[in-house]
């Protein structure tokens, strides 16, 4: 493939601007509320997510997601502005994340050690500490050390860890794009030979990896060499430098066929303990056989999370077909449902506002564990709790929608001030309160 090859796909409407894909904001709005769900202590919903029923789970959606809104957002300025300015656009991103990753770590933390310092959050359900159930009691007692590799990422817990491994994604994109402009079998040699530095144990050697805590050999939990895969992936299908599939009978019976043959294999908790509480634990597999504990121990190196292994993307791809098949052509099953359109609508809020909503998620999962901890986990406290988590996403993304739309900047409409429709066009972005396009450059943003 050669240059010529590398042109992006993404819908572009009549004015110039980029058209969204429904089932993009809709499918990272349902990753939010399973990753909010998945970090709440002692929240057993969490065993009834799709994670735990194969090897993939919301966070390959998140990423796959994320590479597909950052091929609309950032993909538009390497292409009319040039690669010097498309890199300084990543930059710019990687600044936001990065600070995003700092105060995450500090509000957290803020909520956590109140809640030691508040002696009525104790309980006949639980007593001990919620700054050692995260581990950051590391943080007080070497607060100098840890101050550093905090801001260098050589200390990244294991509740903060996507937005790391999120950053150092981002900055590859100046190095994908260059790599497009020569030719996409440079683009993908240069995936495919990234992802096995991660994984280079299927191969005999040493795996790289990023140190995450100076006192252990933990390294990242999220190894950004092996996830750029799935992320490089969602960015080329929406470059179009990968097609999609074709419905085809033949390759949804396959899709299903790898998501059935997974589940046996799924989640190591099956093979413990029975979670509590006992009658509402998933499928319990270590009372089918031991054979299946034995083969997922030695595919371990193939469905790893930190290095992203292959049998992940592999399972990954055969959801996100089914998933895709699901909605219909351009999500047309997803346009229209009558007097529960606002339900969808909600969702897609949320995954257009992801980065806020993923980044309050992890502060009001502690606030909602925090109650489970207090007042018990039983079905009832569980719906509750779960609600009120969903409900504070809910008002996160409307309420960053709301500012980011900058309604201070917009002109009421009234004869004194209405704009002529013969000078629409030429208006200012001030004045309209919308992402000028007279330069060319879709409109479109990444949150």
């Amino acid at each position: 493939m050669t240059r010529s090859a590398a042109t992006s796909s993404v819908p572009v409407s009549s004015n110039g601007r980029t058209v969204r894909d429904p089932r993009l904001d809709f499918f990272r709005g349902i990753a939010m509320f399973i990753i909010f769900i998945a970090h709440t202590p002692r929240d057993w919903w969490a065993l009834w997510i799709p994670a735990r029923f194969g090897f993939s789970d919301a966070t390959e959606t998140f990423v796959f997601c994320s590479g597909m809104a950052s091929a609309i957002a950032f993909g538009a300025v390497f292409d009319k502005r040039g690669w010097l300015l498309g890199a300084a656009r990543i930059v710019y991103r990687v600044w936001q994340v990065y600070w995003a990753h700092i105060g995450l770590f500090f509000a957290v933390l803020l909520l956590i050690t109140s809640f030691d310092q508040v002696g009525t959050l104790t309980s006949k359900h639980w007593s001990g500490s919620y700054v050692e159930s995260l581990n950051l009691a590391h943080f007080f007692n070497r607060t100098p050390d840890l101050v550093i590799g905090l801001f260098t990422l050589t200390y990244v817990p294991n509740y903060f860890d996507i937005l790391p491994m999120y950053l150092f994604i981002l900055a590859m994109i100046p190095i994908i794009m260059g790599l497009s402009r020569i030719s996409l079998w440079a683009v993908f040699a240069f995936v495919a030979a990234v992802w096995i530095a991660a994984n280079a144990k299927l191969f005999g050697y040493t795996p790289i990896h990023f140190p995450a805590e100076p006192w252990s050999e933990r390294k990242w939990f999220f190894n950004p060499l092996g996830w750029q895969l799935v992320f490089f992936t969602g960015f080329a299908f929406m470059r179009g430098w990968i097609k999609p599939p074709a419905v085809k009978k033949q390759y949804i019976i396959a899709a299903i066929v790898i998501v059935l043959i997974s589940l046996p294999f799924a989640y190591f908790r099956l093979y413990g303990a029975r979670p509590e509480p006992h009658h509402l634990s998933a499928l319990y597999i270590a009372e089918w056989s031991p054979w299946f504990k034995e083969m997922r121990e030695y595919m371990r190196p193939l469905i790893g999370k930190s290095e992203f292994g292959l049998f992940r993307y592999i399972h990954f791809l055969a959801t996100a077909y089914l998933a895709w098949v699901a909605v219909g052509p351009l999500g047309s099953r997803i346009r229209d449902w009558g007097p529960f359109q606002f339900v969808v609508d909600t969702i897609r809020k949320v995954g257009q506002q992801s980065l806020a909503v993923f980044v309050s998620s992890l502060v009001i999962a502690q606030f909602i564990g925090m109650l489970f901890r207090v007042f018990g986990n039983h079905w009832d406290m569980a719906l509750i709790g779960n609600l009120l988590g969903f409900a504070l996403l809910i008002a996160v993304a409307y309420s960053v929608a709301w500012f980011k739309s900058q309604p201070w900047r917009k002109q009421p409409a009234s004869p004194a001030t209405a704009i002529p429709h013969s000078s629409a066009v030429s208006s200012s972005p001030i004045s309209t309160g919308h992402p000028s396009v007279s330069d060319g450059v879709p409109a479109a943003k990444i949150d």
